[in-house]
């Protein structure tokens, strides 16, 4: 697993990639409740959640936007784990 360093703390690169991809080129710029899905199923691909994804999860929340829908599920699944 590889890992990206932003002000000293460590992210998963994997779901921080996944994020910039769904939120570049075409599309409106922001995550939609199919991406915010797509970022859940690839942080619980391994035995569960690991400390490190659901903090590289709260860096996403705080740091991309959402639709307003996308957020509503976002925050659910984020409670959920």
């Amino acid at each position: 697993m590889a890992y990206k360093t932003i002000d000293g703390v460590k992210y998963e690169k994997e779901l921080l990639d996944l994020a910039k991809k769904h939120t570049t080129g075409a599309g409106e710029g922001k995550l939609s409740k199919d991406e915010v899905a797509d970022l859940f199923k690839s942080a619980s691909d391994g035995q569960g959640v690991t400390d490190i994804e659901k903090q590289t999860l709260t860096y996403i929340r705080n740091n991309f936007v959402f639709t307003d829908a996308a957020a509503k599920d976002f925050d659910e699944a984020f409670a959920k784990l």
